[in-house]
């Protein structure tokens, strides 16, 4: 099946996810990732078969423009060289491995705030914290100031931590994008920088070769060869 590469170009962190969600819900196209190349220049990259590409770039570009009142620039490459994917940051992404216990976006909400300047940040996401049963999920920068904090909870919860957050980003700075999502598809969800303490690698339990040696030895050796020292109890003087 032929292959298309699609891409949408924001200057805001909300604003390039709430074009990916765009996206990924107006066609049947797979949501690769994000590329930031600083100066708040943000990029969604999707792939799919040359249709949807096209339908769910469109729909990116409108989301962009209507919603978050940016011009947005878009590319569609029916047929992406294979050189092409292998350098660039554009391939395929490494799935994440979450820790158990954590709860799946998709299940609830996500709330993006984003200001200029990380004292505004901190104020608000304090202030979203404190007002809502919501989690401080990743936090996420691309350059000219620009720094989102990303939320999770009950979609009721949300809006009203975000409504909290906005408020208090504008006291202290200055409120640059906000945006929430009531159910989050698995491809957003893989994609969104997850704070690091959320994260859980997997590593295998590796023994010392000498240690296996010697168990491999001892179930060999017959009972009446392995040797059992006699037990000595001590004596009183």
């Amino acid at each position: 099946m032929e292959s298309a590469l699609g891409m949408v170009s924001t200057q805001s962190f909300p604003a390039i996810v709430g074009v990916a969600d765009a996206m990924i819900k107006a066609a049947g196209v797979k949501l690769v990732g994000y590329e930031k190349i600083g100066d708040a220049n943000c990029t969604a990259v999707v792939r799919g078969n040359t249709a949807d590409v096209r339908i769910a770039v469109a729909a990116g570009v409108e989301m962009a423009e209507q919603v978050f009142g940016q011009e947005a620039l878009s590319l569609v490459i029916p047929r992406p060289s294979s050189n092409l994917e292998v350098i660039l940051p554009i391939g395929s992404r490494l799935p994440l491995v979450l820790k158990k216990g954590y709860e799946h976006l998709s299940n609830q909400a996500i709330g993006l705030l984003e200001t200029r300047g990380f004292p505004s940040l901190v104020a608000a996401t304090d202030m979203m914290l404190k007002s809502a049963e919501v989690f401080l999920i990743g936090y996420e920068r691309i350059g000219s100031g620009l720094c989102t904090a990303i939320i999770q909870g009950r979609v009721s919860d949300v809006v009203y931590a975000i409504e909290a957050g906005m408020l208090e980003a504008e006291r202290v700075g200055e409120l640059n994008a906000v945006f929430v999502i009531p159910r989050p598809l698995e491809d957003l969800e893989q994609t969104l920088p997850i704070a690091a303490c959320l994260l859980e690698e997997r590593q295998a339990l590796l023994l010392p070769t000498k240690v296996k040696e010697m168990e491999k030895e001892l179930v060999a050796l017959p009972d009446q060869q392995i040797v059992r020292e006699p037990l000595v109890l001590p004596t009183r003087e």
